[in-house]
């Protein structure tokens, strides 16, 4: 049986904490996730329109197998700006790849178009992103806020404000295993305009309304209702994360398992105008190696606990000024 941890966050994960930066006149911000130790890492893309930075290390058979923290970010491709300021923040505190005397902090970062929210984008000559990153990394800690905050402050999906969410899961074993996920999907998390989400078999209590699935089934949840029928307009961002002590590649296993989550909380999900993408961290903390058995447990989890986070994030948006779209908990 599983069940929550402390926080429900990923930071119930031992080794990582978590810092927001938002700004709701620009509806858009940063959420950085913060390693204690280099940490094994991976990541796999399925979305049709991805905005990255150093993704291509992360592959298993690269020679750099840890990293130091992972940027999420608003702002589209402006919003790659902000692992340069976690990678000043770290610098300043001598973390990262040391390299004949010199230290580069390893940030590979992720964006999600949040450009056409009715935030105020003029911002001059440089985007703020740089600045956001280098103050999450000041702010960062084992609590932090979901909804509307950090990266997800701008977040939209079809009908629906999106949000930061966050969820974790503590298996029969002992071992931990958290999301944390920027839902600006093209699809609805939601089945049709109702209230039930599609993640709604994997919610542990009330963690996001304790609807359940209506009965009958909508028609309208068959329905294909998109945020936008914009090109490169949208995108779902996530990190799920383990203190099992994992390979570089049973890292990006871990992530892949973790898309199962997308597919079970967001329909449609993976298409050409979303850049999804999954992090994959394993901390090692607990120390455990797991036997293969115990792994497969732990890539159940990564779908259903993923799928949670992705609720828990909408279902925590709160309204601002101008928004687009209304809040889960207003319809």
């Amino acid at each position: 049986m599983f069940r929550t941890g402390k926080r429900n966050l990923i930071t119930d994960v031992p080794g990582l904490s978590v810092g927001n930066i938002s700004d709701g006149n620009l509806k858009s911000g940063v959420t950085v996730v913060v390693c204690d130790q280099p940490t094994v890492a991976g990541v796999q893309v399925l979305g049709g329109a991805p905005g990255t930075r150093e993704t291509d290390l992360l592959e298993p058979h690269n020679t750099v197998e840890t990293v130091n923290a992972l940027a999420l970010s608003g702002g589209s491709a402006f919003g790659l700006d902000a692992a340069s300021g976690v990678q000043a923040a770290l610098r300043e505190r001598g973390i990262g790849f040391e390299v004949r005397g010199n230290v580069v902090p390893i940030v590979p970062a992720a964006i999600v178009f949040d450009l056409a929210n009715n935030g105020d984008k003029e911002w001059g000559r440089y985007a703020p992103y740089r600045d956001m990153g280098f103050e999450a990394v000041q702010v960062a800690s084992r609590d932090f806020a979901i909804g509307t905050a950090g990266a997800g402050v701008g977040s939209l999906t079809s009908g629906l404000k999106g949000g930061l969410g966050s969820a974790s899961t503590v298996l029969d074993n002992g071992v931990n295993i958290g999301a944390l996920a920027v839902v600006n999907a093209t699809g609805s998390v939601t089945l049709g305009r109702g209230r039930h989400f599609w993640a709604a078999p994997f919610e542990i209590g009330n963690e996001f309304g304790g609807l359940g699935y209506p009965s009958p089934i909508p028609e309208d949840a068959r329905s294909i209702l998109l945020k936008f029928r914009d090109k490169l307009a949208n995108t779902t961002i996530a990190v799920i994360a383990t203190d099992a002590v994992l390979t570089p590649a049973a890292a990006k296993r871990l992530a892949i398992c973790a898309h199962d989550g997308f597919a079970r909380s967001i329909w449609p999900t993976h298409t050409p105008a979303d850049g999804d993408l999954v992090f994959a961290l394993g901390t090692g903390t607990s120390g455990k190696v797991l036997s293969f058995d115990d792994a497969i447990d732990l890539y159940a989890a990564a779908g259903a606990t993923m799928a949670r986070a992705i609720a828990r994030g909408v279902c925590a948006a709160t309204p601002s000024p101008n928004d687009l779209f209304p809040t889960w908990s207003s319809r």
